[in-house]
């Protein structure tokens, strides 16, 4: 694989990563917002696919983000009947967002992001030494 291509393959791989954090860092940021009228829905976790994608121009195969959806699982209630989002019979419903999970999440997120820079720069590196030998 030449060098383009390879760090067209990491750059994908910034890119895909870096939305995954954000949508991680939402997560986090509304892991306590409840619904805003008695009985409804609280903010629901979200989490982003990926997929193969090839770059026309140089035959790469990268990842893309192929959409971000919704987590499906049931929400947590807790029994609050003085609440204003609690239902008839006083209980809340809680997201579905464990913080735990979202900070593992986070953590491995990280470490992909910062693997496709170190092969990014490393690449970087292989084209100065080549220039270099060629002088």
């Amino acid at each position: 694989m030449d060098l383009k291509k390879s760090i067209d393959v990491s750059a994908s791989g910034l890119r895909a990563q870096s939305l995954r954090m954000r949508v991680i860092a939402e997560n986090l940021a509304n892991a306590n917002s409840l619904a805003t009228t008695p009985g409804g829905d609280p903010y629901r976790r979200k989490v982003a696919t990926f997929e193969a994608e090839v770059n026309r121009s140089t035959g790469a195969q990268g990842v893309k983000v192929r959409t971000i959806d919704t987590d499906k699982s049931a929400f947590p209630r807790i029994y609050q009947p003085g609440n204003p989002a609690a239902d008839a019979a006083g209980y809340v419903q809680q997201p579905n967002v464990n913080t735990l999970i979202e900070a593992a999440d986070m953590k491995a997120a990280q470490r992909s992001y910062e693997s496709n820079l170190n092969a990014i720069e490393a690449a970087k590196s292989l084209t100065m030494r080549t220039i270099d030998l060629l002088k």
